[in-house]
């Protein structure tokens, strides 16, 4: 099971954190402490380790000798971490954070640090559409690309419709009946000028 995904950058600073189980402490403490075990390896090691010491924030693991183990990529500045226990595969994880990471480039054409910061519900959105509950629901990018296209226009057709102030077309059911203010000076000066 996939217990935690955290997105940070190369100073710590969490720019995306979501927790699929109960913490026993500080998520801020969490993420410290999987950030000194991550930023101190050298690039040349594997990208996945066992972590004994994160016990003390999601409690110890049911079975005998399973432990905790931290699955991370770093692409460019940013750390992409996900936290899963013994039933997940590790190359299978390092593919998921691949999936992810083209989903989130998919969406915002490159993703870059700022995207995360400026648009994090649309990131929480694309890893809603590939994890929920901690288990994998989607793989597929041609999939998840388009749902998440599906969700935003439907967002910003319900926008349209519901805002009398929006500019432009709008796409809702009262878009045809409804007049923005700005059509409205148009009409009224247009009308003055004929008269």
């Amino acid at each position: 099971m996939i217990h935690a995904v955290l997105i940070f950058n190369t100073s710590g600073i969490p720019r995306l954190t979501k927790f699929y189980t109960p913490l026993h402490q500080s998520s801020q403490t969490l993420i410290q402490k999987i950030f000194s075990l991550i930023s101190i390896r050298p690039a040349g090691l594997c990208n996945f380790l066992d972590a004994p010491e994160l016990e003390a924030f999601l409690g110890p693991k049911d079975g005998s000798d399973e432990r905790w183990r931290v699955v991370y990529r770093n692409y460019a500045t940013l750390y992409f971490v996900f936290v899963v226990d013994g039933a997940e595969s590790e190359l299978g994880i390092l593919d998921l954070i691949q999936v992810f990471v083209e989903g989130l480039d998919r969406h915002f054409e490159n993703v870059c640090e700022l995207d995360l910061v400026f648009h994090f519900d649309e990131a929480h959105h694309i890893l809603a559409e590939i994890i929920q509950g901690g288990l994998v629901l989607e793989t597929n990018g041609d999939e998840i690309s388009n749902s998440v296209k599906l969700a935003s226009k439907a967002r910003r057709n319900s926008f349209a419709s519901a805002n009398p102030l929006s500019l432009g077309s709008g796409a809702g059911p009262r878009s045809g009946s409804l007049q923005t203010p700005l059509g409205w000076l148009t009409d009224k000066l247009a009308g003055v000028a004929t008269r």
